[in-house]
């Protein structure tokens, strides 16, 4: 699938959009980032947590830079055949980061299905 940034960016917006207000309400000093690629270069990560879960935080927000999560668009792509793929896809791994942010691990991501 092949889709511009600018395309993928209003998609990722809009499922942000959709998402329970009671899941980003909590929501604090984090800004959501569309990337191409993960550092590495591989495809094989859709998206990642960077910060720091709130069940790890003792104090937080004075003078501390934003926890990121980053969406990447080729790695979307290249697992996704359609759009309504991509928009299930993008779904998921927002509710999949967002919820690292809330300090739920992997291993409990697999026990709900959302990763």
């Amino acid at each position: 699938m092949e889709m511009d940034a600018e395309t993928f960016e209003q998609l990722v917006i809009d499922e942000l959009d959709l998402l329970p207000d009671d899941m980003v309400d909590g929501l604090d000093n984090i800004v959501f980032v569309v990337e191409d690629r993960p550092e590495d270069g591989s495809l094989d990560l859709l998206g990642l947590y960077d910060g720091w879960a709130l069940t790890e935080r003792d104090r937080y927000g004075v003078g501390e830079l934003p926890d990121r999560i980053i969406v990447y668009r080729e790695s979307h792509l290249a697992v996704c055949e359609s759009l309504d793929e991509l928009r299930d896809e993008l779904h998921t791994t927002l509710v999949h980061e967002i919820a690292h942010f809330y300090g739920i691990d992997d291993d409990r991501l697999h026990e709900l299905g959302w990763a």
